[in-house]
């Protein structure tokens, strides 16, 4: 049975929050390092409780628009709002916990066996990768590219076409989980340190220590606000 007609949603109230904020940023010209109003101010000028407020600052927060400072107020990290809409958010959050465990499942094997089958120059593409993160990391960038990079070298230098097929096959959901995580505060460089030990494992040849250390970055990844958030809110 078909649900195309199921009974429409009306949109949440924090929803409409985020309409006006990405309006305002948009008309009064803010950009990268502008602080917006204080909870309270935003809630008297909108007319709604600073409960919906604070449920459109944490989606905020979680998609990597704004920073959040104990004590210091909300500041803005790009030049606009552009928000991605709840419901992709929400399907999002659903399906990330099982490629997640797929991921760990995958990759902690393909760092094992990349320990015991990679050539010179399986190394020299990792190495490469990781260099083009780091370049990214110091342009004020996620670095997104360079993980990108890092996992296919490390997928290849594997040497098996069966588990690359497999990560070939959830490719899409996996670049989700990379751009989720790296737009979390302070993540890029940390990922940056987890590849250099993830290669230094493999270039040492040392399988299980490879497999540890890629595990350890995979959970890493694992911990993002997205799978905090509780989408359900005022309508």
């Amino acid at each position: 049975m078909t649900d195309a007609l199921r009974p429409m949603s009306k949109q949440r109230l924090y929803e409409q929050v985020l309409d006006r904020l990405r309006a305002y940023v948009a008309e009064g010209g803010l950009g990268a390092g502008d602080r917006l109003p204080t909870e309270r101010d935003l809630a008297a000028r909108l007319g709604v409780s600073r409960a919906s407020v604070k449920q459109a600052i944490v989606v905020l927060e979680v998609q990597g628009l704004v920073e959040v400072r104990h004590g210091g107020g909300t500041y803005l990290v790009r030049d606009s709002l552009d928000v991605e809409p709840v419901e992709r958010m929400v399907e999002r959050r659903r399906r990330l916990p099982d490629v997640l465990e797929a991921r760990e499942a995958l990759e902690t094997k393909l760092a094992e066996l990349a320990a015991e089958r990679r050539t010179e120059e399986d190394l020299a593409a990792m190495r490469s990768a990781l260099a083009h993160m780091a370049k990214e990391i110091e342009e004020n960038r996620h670095g997104v590219e360079g993980d990108r990079l890092f996992h296919a070298a490390v997928t290849a230098a594997a040497h098996s076409s069966i588990l690359a097929e497999f990560m070939r096959s959830i490719a899409d959901q996996i670049a989700e989980s990379r751009t989720e995580s790296l737009r979390q505060p302070h993540r890029p460089a940390r990922s940056l340190a987890q590849h250099q030990a993830i290669l230094d494992a493999i270039e040492a040849g040392r399988p299980g220590r490879a497999a540890a250390a890629m595990r350890r970055h995979v959970r890493t990844v694992a911990k993002v606000r997205l799978l905090d958030w509780e989408p359900d809110g005022e309508r």
